[in-house]
C-alpha cells in the first residue's frame, strides 16, 4: 500500500518576559513592560496564522504557544499591561515630552521597512525624513501632527493585512494623516480586540481536530542547561565553561508543570507534545518530560545526526540523501518510559524563515511544494512500508516581517496547492503519532545534548559574556535555595523571578553571535529579573547586577549573524545588510591604509544568492579614485577540482594572491558589466553564463546566485577580492585574509 507524504507544520509562537519584576502586583495596577513586541506580534502575527489556515479544513498543523507569551497577552488584553512605545503613543501630541520625542524619533520606525513602512505613503515619508536629514533635523523641524502620525502608524503598520476589512482599519488605512489622540486610543483598543481572540480561536480550532495546540517550559529555559552546564562541553568538548557550574535541574520539573497546567486551564484539555525550548534536549531531561505525562517532543536534523552518528547530506536540489533517517519519528527508551520524537528538515525549515521572503509569493510556494513532490517521488520510489513524516518546525512569528503582506500570498499560495495535491496530507503531529507510532527506538542515554543551531549549545554559553550571566544566575540560585522557607506558595515573587531569569532569550543576546539595537534592554531585563530575587528574600543587590553584564558597544568587525535579502540598487540600505558580516577596510595597516576609498566589506548569503556590498569613501568615482576592475575569485578548501592563477599581470607572488582559484567573477566598476569565468586545465580560464546582479550609486551592491557555482548546500567557499586596471593588479582585500563562506 503506497502512503501519502505525511507533513507536520510546527509554528513556534513566542516572546521572552518583557515585564519589569516588581512593576505591578494585582491586575488592578499596571505592568511596566520594556518592549513592544508581545503587543506587536500579537496584531500582525499569531491569529491570521490559524484563520488563514482555518480557510482550508483539508490541512492540519501544530502550534506551539509559549506560556510567557500566553501570560503577556492576558495582561494586555486585560489593559494592565504598559510599554514605552504605548505611553508614548496615548500621550496628548502637545504633552510628548523631549525625552519621549527623542524616544520616538529613534524607536518608531523599529519594523522592516520594505514590508511595513514603504507600503503606506506617509509612514514612508516621515521614515525617509529620518533617513535623509538625520534625528537631529526630525526634532528640530518636525511639527505636533508628524508626531500624531507617527504614533498611530507606528500601531497601525504592525495590524495584519488580514484584518484592514475591518470598516475602522480600512478608514485609518485611507485618512493616512492627521491622526489624533481619539483615534489612537481607538487603535490601541482594536489591537486588545485581535489579541482577545488569540487563545479562544486556538483552542476552537483545536476542539475541531484541524489545530494541535503545544506547549514549552514556562519561560522558554534551556532545560539541558538548568540540568548541568557541562553539558555544552558535549558537542563542543574545548567549551569554556562558566566559573561556576549550574546544576538545578529540580527546576526543570517545575518549569513542565507550571506549562502543563497553564495549558490545561486555558485549552480545556492536557498538553500532548513539549516543543523544547530551541530544540534543546539531552538525556538528563527526559524523565521528567516523561513523567510530566508529555507524549511527544521534537528537535532538530543536527540533533538526530549527531545522535545517530550520521551526517546529513543534501542533493543538488537541496533535498536530503537518505530521507528515510530523518522523515520519521523515534522512540526515545528510558527506565521512565518511552517519548517520542520528531526531527526538523532545517533546510526547507529555514527557506521559509529566511529566505521565501525575499521570493514572489507564487515561485516561492511552488519551491516549498516542489520540495515535498521531490521527496514523496522518493518515498514512492523506495517502497517503504512506513509511512515518512516530513517535520518543518520554525518561529512562527518573526519571519513574516520579511514577506508581503505579513506572508498572507506566500501562505495562500502554499495552502491552495497543498489542498490540491493527492500526493501530499498535512497532519498534527499527534495524529500521525496515532496512527503510525514510532517503530524506530534510541536509547535515552544515546540522545545528543543539543539545539537546533549547530547541534550545540554556543549560542547560549561558552561566550565571556553568556558566561558571566550563568555565573549571575547560579549566584541568585544559591541565595534563593538558601532560604528554604521561601516556597513557591508563600513568595511567588522570589519563583517568578527566578523562572524568568533563567530563561533562553537573555543568554541568546549576550556575546558575540546576535545583536539587535535593543541588546542593553535586554540585558537589563536579565538583572531586573535577579534583583527581584534578592528582593523577594529581602537580601541585598549585589553591587555587579547594577553594572551591565557586557558594554554594549557597536561591533567593527563581525561575521554574518543571519541570512540577509538585500535589493541590489547600490544604495546600502541598513536595514537590508544589518545582519551582514563586516570588515572595515579603511583603517587597516599597510597596503589598505586609513586613505583607502574602500572603507568597508560588507557579505553574507540566503539560500538563492551569495551578496557582497563594498563602501566607498564620499564621492569617490571608479576609473578617478579607484581602479575600474573589480575581480572576485573563489576556490574550494579541501575539495579536488581544477583551479588556475589569477589571470591578471603583475600579481605578487604572495599569499593569498598566489592561490589557485575555481571562479573568477569580473565587475567593469564602469559600465557595471560582468563576466564569469571557469578554471579549466592548463591554467586556462573559460567563459560561463551568470545571473549576477551588480548596482553601484552610493555603493557597490552585487549578488551572485550559488546556481552560478553550481555548489551543493552545506559547502564551504574562499573568496578573495582583487582591484585590477586594464587587466593589471592593482590591490586587494581583505588584507591578508580570505572571506570564509558557507553555502546554506
Amino acid at each position: 500500500m503506497s502512503h501519502p507524504l505525511y507533513i507536520a507544520f510546527i509554528w513556534h509562537q513566542h516572546q521572552p518576559l518583557y515585564k519589569s519584576p516588581g512593576s505591578g502586583v494585582s491586575l488592578s495596577s499596571s505592568q511596566q513592560y520594556r518592549l513592544p513586541w508581545v503587543r506587536l506580534h500579537g496584531t500582525k502575527d499569531y491569529l491570521d496564522l490559524v484563520l488563514l489556515l482555518e480557510r482550508y479544513p483539508k490541512l492540519h498543523q501544530t502550534v506551539n504557544l509559549v506560556p510567557s507569551l500566553i501570560l503577556q497577552l492576558e495582561d494586555y488584553i486585560a489593559g494592565t499591561a504598559f510599554d514605552p512605545y504605548l505611553t508614548a503613543s496615548l500621550t496628548p501630541d502637545e504633552q510628548l515630552t523631549q525625552q519621549q520625542r527623542e524616544f520616538i524619533i529613534q524607536h518608531f520606525f523599529d519594523a522592516n521597512h520594505h514590508t511595513l513602512i514603504d507600503p503606506h505613503p506617509r509612514y514612508a515619508e516621515l521614515y525617509q525624513q529620518r533617513q535623509d536629514k538625520g534625528q537631529a533635523w526630525c526634532l528640530a523641524n518636525w511639527e505636533l501632527p508628524d508626531y500624531g502620525d507617527l504614533l498611530a502608524w507606528h500601531n497601525l503598520a504592525w495590524i495584519d493585512p488580514l484584518f484592514w476589512d475591518d470598516p475602522e482599519i480600512a478608514a485609518w488605512l485611507k485618512q493616512g494623516r492627521n491622526f489624533t489622540l481619539s483615534d489612537r486610543q481607538r487603535i490601541y483598543s482594536k489591537q486588545r480586540e485581535i489579541l482577545s481572540r488569540i487563545i479562544p480561536q486556538h483552542r476552537k480550532m483545536q476542539e475541531a481536530g484541524q489545530l494541535e495546540v503545544t506547549t514549552t517550559p514556562y519561560t522558554h529555559p534551556i532545560l539541558p542547561l538548568l540540568a548541568d552546564t557541562n553539558s555544552g562541553r558535549v558537542a563542543v568538548p574545548n567549551m569554556t565553561l562558566p566559573k561556576q557550574r549550574f546544576q538545578w535541574a529540580e527546576d526543570i520539573p517545575r518549569h513542565l508543570r507550571k506549562a502543563w497546567d497553564l495549558y490545561k486551564d486555558r485549552f480545556g484539555q492536557i498538553p500532548r507534545g513539549l516543543w523544547p525550548s530551541e530544540q534543546s534536549v539531552s538525556p538528563a531531561i527526559l524523565p521528567d518530560i516523561i513523567n510530566q505525562g508529555y507524549k511527544w517532543i521534537c528537535s532538530d536534523e543536527a540533533v538526530l545526526g549527531w545522535t545517530l552518528k550520521h551526517l546529513f547530506h543534501r542533493d543538488g536540489a537541496g533535498n536530503v540523501e537518505q530521507p528515510e533517517l530523518l522523515y520519521r519519528p523515534y522512540r526515545l527508551q528510558t527506565a521512565e518510559g518511552d517519548l517520542s520524537i520528531v526531527f526538523r528538515d532545517h533546510r526547507l525549515s529555514d527557506l521559509i524563515g529566511f529566505t521565501y521572503g525575499a521570493m514572489p509569493a507564487k515561485k516561492a510556494a511552488a519551491d516549498l511544494v516542489g520540495h515535498l513532490q521531490a521527496i514523496a517521488k522518493k518515498q514512492r520510489d523506495s517502497h517503504s512500508e512506513q509511512p515518512w513524516l516530513v517535520t518543518i518546525a520554525l518561529d512562527g512569528e518573526n519571519c513574516w516581517e520579511f514577506y508581503s503582506q505579513d506572508g498572507k500570498p506566500f501562505l495562500e499560495a502554499l495552502y491552495q496547492s497543498l489542498s490540491d495535491e493527492p500526493h501530499l496530507k498535512l497532519v498534527t503531529v499527534s495524529e500521525f503519532l496515532e496512527e503510525f507510532p514510532a517503530t524506530a527506538t534510541i536509547p535515552g542515554g544515546q540522545l545528543h545534548s543539543g539545539s537546533w543551531v549547530d547541534g550545540s549549545f554556543t549560542t547560549w554559553i561558552g561566550d565571556p559574556a553568556k558566561n558571566r550571566a550563568w555565573d549571575y544566575l547560579t549566584e541568585a540560585r544559591k541565595m534563593l535555595a538558601s532560604h528554604p522557607e521561601a516556597t513557591e506558595e508563600n513568595n511567588p515573587e522570589a519563583w517568578e523571578a527566578l523562572y524568568a531569569a533563567e530563561g533562553s532569550d537573555w543568554f541568546w543576546w549576550f556575546g558575540a553571535g546576535h545583536s539587535s539595537n535593543q541588546d542593553a534592554i535586554f540585558d537589563r531585563l536579565f538583572r531586573e529579573h535577579l534583583f527581584g530575587i534578592y528582593k523577594a528574600l529581602n537580601e541585598p543587590i549585589p553591587p555587579y547586577l547594577k553594572q551591565p553584564v557586557e558594554i554594549h558597544a557597536a561591533q567593527a568587525n563581525h561575521t554574518p549573524q543571519g541570512f540577509i535579502h538585500p535589493v541590489i540598487d547600490g544604495k546600502g540600505d541598513e536595514q537590508d545588510w544589518d545582519k551582514a558580516g563586516r570588515i572595515e577596510i579603511g583603517g587597516a595597516r599597510g597596503t589598505m591604509h586609513n586613505s583607502s576609498v574602500i572603507q568597508r566589506l560588507w557579505y553574507g548569503v540566503d539560500h538563492l544568492n551569495f551578496y557582497l556590498r563594498l563602501d566607498f569613501k564620499s564621492g569617490a568615482a571608479p576609473g578617478r579614485d579607484l581602479p575600474t576592475e573589480l575581480n572576485l575569485l573563489w576556490f574550494y578548501p579541501e575539495k579536488t577540482m581544477v583551479n588556475s592563477p589569477i589571470p591578471l599581470a603583475d600579481v605578487p607572488d604572495a599569499a593569498p594572491l598566489n592561490y589557485h582559484f575555481h571562479h573568477l567573477l569580473e565587475v567593469n566598476l564602469l559600465t557595471q558589466s560582468i563576466q564569469f569565468r571557469e578554471a579549466g586545465d592548463n591554467h586556462q580560464w573559460h567563459p560561463r553564463f551568470s545571473r549576477a546582479q551588480v548596482a553601484i550609486n552610493s555603493c557597490l551592491e552585487l549578488a551572485v546566485p550559488w546556481a552560478d557555482l553550481q555548489v551543493p548546500p552545506d559547502y564551504p567557499l574562499r573568496l578573495i577580492l582583487v582591484l585590477a586596471d586594464e587587466g593589471r593588479f592593482s590591490n586587494y582585500l581583505p588584507e591578508n585574509a580570505l572571506i570564509p563562506i558557507e553555502v546554506p
